[in-house]
């Protein structure tokens, strides 16, 4: 049976009432907010009663968005969505304890303040969000309800590998909170098979791991790119490579800073916001080929991205299987080549080679980083074909209905009672 929306999903035609528990949420347009927002408006569109019990918007600035600021609770509906929101810290420097202060301000708040609404017959997690797990757990068993986590980020292995401050001395920590949230799952969703040893080295048992990949949420790009290099200052001659999303620790954009300045002649563009910006423009400030934008609209969005010579994905060396950056779904989109300035045994590494759409260079290495943005720009065939494959992969495995379909697929297994024998009683131990 096939719903009006595409998805193939069957649940019967009960309407449903769904808790989301996600601290990242529209207004937010990069990062987890959009997939969690799409989620969500899926259900509701579906006829279920769809609740979010999520933060204040502030990524990836880390600063509050102006209309909310100063709001201690607010209830909202977006979208059919009823959107449940809860004042929390936001650190404008990451360290460990500033992020841990970020979390526990979350889950105090949440905790004390649960969505008023009717018993749900599913809780559904996000996370990197530990505050984000706990809760929707403790909810799901407040409740005697499933309950089922997504894993988008692993906080215990960022702790220890993307730099922050006093990160080794949370990993530990923040890993013991993961394995609570996680152990106390009817399923776990990870978005990718890399995650999965993490998952059950936590104590899930891999009968209960479900791989839910993300999809790609932005359109293609429908204006000539020519037209938009015009109204960005770009000119025809200048080879553009761009770099969009987050700037923070992880992302290890500094190989960009530093490719730019190897190469006087070409343009490195840094769009976005994030914790790190104010470093990076501190560094950059000597290299004028480098240039900052802030995050464009949804509709403007594919295409800048398209109107650059090549994208890059950067990570420090250290991130191996905490992370896959969902920009990639992006970039695959939009048509061209991608340069992946990452460890080679990640899971990012291993989408770019799936997708067949870019080159990957050593991280943290802004030669080898150059030397393949040099060889696209002398090989125009050879950055066609790359860039052709990006869209490609997006349509045969990054579809929005497969994607969603794969959070109804969820649904439909711990309502049925399935989940490998782990019922209403697994969120509740």
């Amino acid at each position: 049976m096939r719903d009006a929306d595409g998805t193939g999903r069957d649940d019967g035609g009960r309407r449903r009432r769904l808790l989301l528990v996600s601290t990242n949420y529209a207004p937010e347009h990069t990062g987890i907010g959009p997939y969690a927002t799409q989620v969500a408006e899926h259900w509701a569109a579906r006829g279920h009663e769809t609740h979010v019990l999520a933060g204040m918007p502030h990524y990836p600035s880390w600063s509050v968005d102006p209309a909310y600021r100063g709001a201690w609770r607010r209830t909202e509906t977006r979208g059919g969505v009823t959107v449940h929101r809860r004042r929390h810290t936001v650190p404008g420097r990451q360290t460990a304890v500033r992020r841990a202060l970020f979390e526990g301000s979350l889950l105090a708040h949440q905790l004390a303040a649960p969505p008023r609404m009717p018993r749900p017959d599913a809780v559904v997690a996000q996370l990197p969000s530990l505050a984000g797990g706990v809760v929707a757990a403790r909810l799901a068993a407040r409740w005697r309800v499933p309950y089922i986590p997504v894993v988008q980020d692993l906080m215990g292995a960022a702790a220890a590998q993307s730099g922050i401050e006093g990160g080794d001395r949370a990993a530990a920590a923040a890993a013991r909170v993961e394995a609570y949230a996680l152990r106390r799952a009817t399923l776990v969703g990870v978005i990718h098979e890399t995650f999965t040893a993490r998952v059950t080295a936590l104590g899930v048992p891999p009968e209960r791991v479900r791989t839910v990949p993300n999809w790609s949420h932005v359109a293609a790009p429908a204006r000539p790119r020519e037209e938009t290099r015009r109204r960005l200052g770009w000119a025809p001659a200048d080879t553009v490579v761009l770099h969009s999303g987050n700037m923070g620790l992880k992302q290890g954009l500094e190989v960009l800073v530093g490719a730019a300045r190897l190469a006087p002649g070409l343009r490195v563009v840094l769009m976005g916001d994030g914790s790190q910006r104010g470093a990076l423009e501190r560094l950059a400030a000597d290299v004028p080929n480098l240039e900052f934008l802030p995050p464009v609209d949804d509709a403007d969005f594919p295409e800048v991205l398209a109107a650059a010579d090549v994208l890059a994905v950067t990570q420090r060396a250290s991130v191996l299987d905490m992370s896959v950056p969902s920009k990639l779904t992006s970039y695959f989109a939009t048509g061209r080549p991608v340069v992946a300035s990452v460890a080679d045994g990640g899971g990012t590494a291993q989408e770019v080679r799936r997708s067949g759409a870019g080159v990957l260079v050593p991280p943290e290495d802004p030669a080898a980083l150059l030397e393949a943005v040099r060889g696209l720009a002398a090989d125009p065939g050879r950055a066609a074909v790359l860039g052709a494959a990006g869209p490609r992969h997006v349509e045969a495995h990054l579809g929005r209905a497969a994607g969603l379909a794969r959070y109804d697929a969820l649904l439909d297994e711990v309502l049925a009672g399935g989940a490998g024998g782990a019922g209403v009683e697994g969120a509740g131990r």
